[in-house]
């Protein structure tokens, strides 16, 4: 017993708490099932493992350059300013459980193992649970753990203990499951019977969103008859993108902070201050800016390196444990089956809302001040484009976009307060996490553990109803949509 608790013991020290070998351990198993040679196995095992080091490096260079500036405007205006992205959120939260949970470090990375293990037994009973589809998108459970774990531990004070990393876990293997569930038609409907779901930030919305697009528009009248000008094109290269955006955004605050106020080391005790000396200010702004977009290429690099691997891999586990079911992958493999416009029209309309919804936090001088991030803001925004252009037209394209954009800005500040995180800079920020997960937060915050149970019961609920409406039962598990939709 004693050796199997050292056994235990290293194994949560070493790899459940180290994510880049969990993720390569993943992919070792995975390539294992799939009775891959020796050498693709070891080079799977490399290149997720170094792939995660890599985003691990992107993530924190974000963090370092934001510091200055978030610490910047504490002291100007003293007010809580948080970007709203998956990667500052998934910062932000490590260091707030580091400071306020140190004995639960290791929760979201254990969490992380449970919640696959719920999402195979759902897959696995799939005749009961009614779920067929397995999140398999490595980097985004990472970030959704992460947030989860704060969100339990924080608000459900009873939870702080064991039971509360099985209750982490449980309830990111449902939704995991149950939310890339609620995909599957609606994939289906735009790709024609691709056989994939999305498992990535955004599956309520989806399903929300291939709901209701018709009532905004006609799906004949849709992108592909739009000409967009020309120059918009430079924006689907995601350097020019960001690099664009954060210059806008931090440009303006930088502007807005002076050269005082940058250089004061008193200010600027994490990280450089700004040297008069050395530098015209206008030259910092944009530096400053531009290295934002190098961390975030880094940081996809990272991703692009171990996504491929774990998901090539977890096709192993789909297919070896679990024959039948959809793989749920990342939103981006949905985007060659839309329009070539919808996403470029998501980015942009999601930002006209997201940057109206900032002007009126500032009118109205709210306490916490969002700042956009690109994840959020394109990635969103660009696959409810591609979903709605596919149900109703270039309206329900842009005016749904819209709508997201405000909504990711309007809640995500009621969620940086909710789980009090603006002293920390960032927010997980994907529309999914602030709609249904906002809600889900204040039933924790106030129905505690019986709030917990509630919605773990909701959850399951979902593909119950699914399947209660579904026609031919069937036809339901092997994920088509109706004919006449398609």
């Amino acid at each position: 017993m004693e050796v199997l608790t050292i056994m235990l013991n290293w194994f949560s020290q070493n790899i459940l708490q180290n994510p880049a070998f969990f993720v390569g351990l993943l992919v070792l198993i995975g390539y294992w099932l799939l009775k891959k040679p020796a050498h693709e196995v070891f080079a799977g095992f490399v290149k997720a493992t170094v792939g995660y080091m890599i985003l691990n490096v992107g993530a924190g260079g974000l963090v370092t350059t934001f510091r200055p500036i978030l610490a910047a405007l504490n002291f100007k205006f003293q007010i809580g300013a948080a970007v709203i992205d998956p990667y500052f959120g998934l910062s932000a939260v490590n260091e707030k459980m580091g400071a306020e949970f140190p004995a639960f470090v290791g929760t979201a990375t254990t969490a992380l193992l449970i919640g696959f293990g719920i999402n195979i037994l759902l897959v696995a009973l799939r005749k009961i649970t009614k779920v067929r589809t397995l999140f398999i998108t490595g980097h985004i459970m990472v970030q959704q753990a992460a947030t989860i774990t704060l969100m339990v531990f924080l608000l459900i004070p009873s939870l702080r203990n064991t039971y509360g990393t099985i209750a982490v876990g449980i309830i990111c293997g449902l939704y995991w499951a149950i939310s890339s569930n609620m995909t599957v038609e609606a994939t289906q409907r735009l790709t024609g019977g691709g056989g994939f779901a999305i498992g990535h930030q955004q599956q309520f919305a989806i399903w929300f969103v291939d709901k209701i697009a018709n009532r905004f528009g006609k799906k004949e009248e849709n992108l592909d008859n739009i000409k967009l000008p020309s120059f918009l094109s430079i924006f689907h290269d995601t350097v020019v993108a960001s690099a664009t955006l954060m210059l806008i955004f931090f440009g303006i605050i930088l502007l807005i902070l002076g050269p005082d106020v940058m250089s004061n080391p008193d200010v600027i005790a994490s990280g450089t201050p700004y040297d008069p000396a050395k530098q015209d200010f206008y030259l910092y702004m944009i530096q400053t800016a531009f290295t934002f977009s190098v961390y975030l290429f880094i940081l996809m690099q990272g991703v692009r390196m171990f996504v491929s691997e774990l998901t090539n891999a977890f096709q192993g586990i789909s297919s070896k444990l679990l024959p039948g079911s959809f793989p749920a992958v990342d939103v981006a493999a949905s985007y060659g089956f839309g329009s070539p416009n919808a996403v470029l029209t998501g980015f942009s309309a999601g930002l006209v809302g997201q940057l109206i919804t900032i002007a009126l936090l500032i009118v109205f001088k709210s306490p916490i001040l969002i700042i956009t991030g690109f994840v959020p803001v394109f990635f969103d925004n660009a696959a409810i484009a591609v979903f709605a252009d596919k149900r109703g037209g270039w309206k329900a394209a842009v005016g749904l976009s819209f709508i997201s954009g405000v909504l990711q800005v309007a809640l995500g500040a009621l969620c940086v307060a909710l789980l009090d995180l603006s002293a920390y800079g960032g927010y997980h920020g994907n529309i999914d996490f602030e709609f249904p997960w906002l809600g889900f937060g204040y039933i924790f915050k106030y129905a505690g553990l019986i709030g917990y149970i509630l919605v773990c019961v909701f959850l399951l609920i979902i593909p119950q109803l699914q399947y209660k409406r579904a026609k031919d039962k069937e036809a339901y598990y092997r994920g088509e949509a109706p004919i006449e939709e398609i």
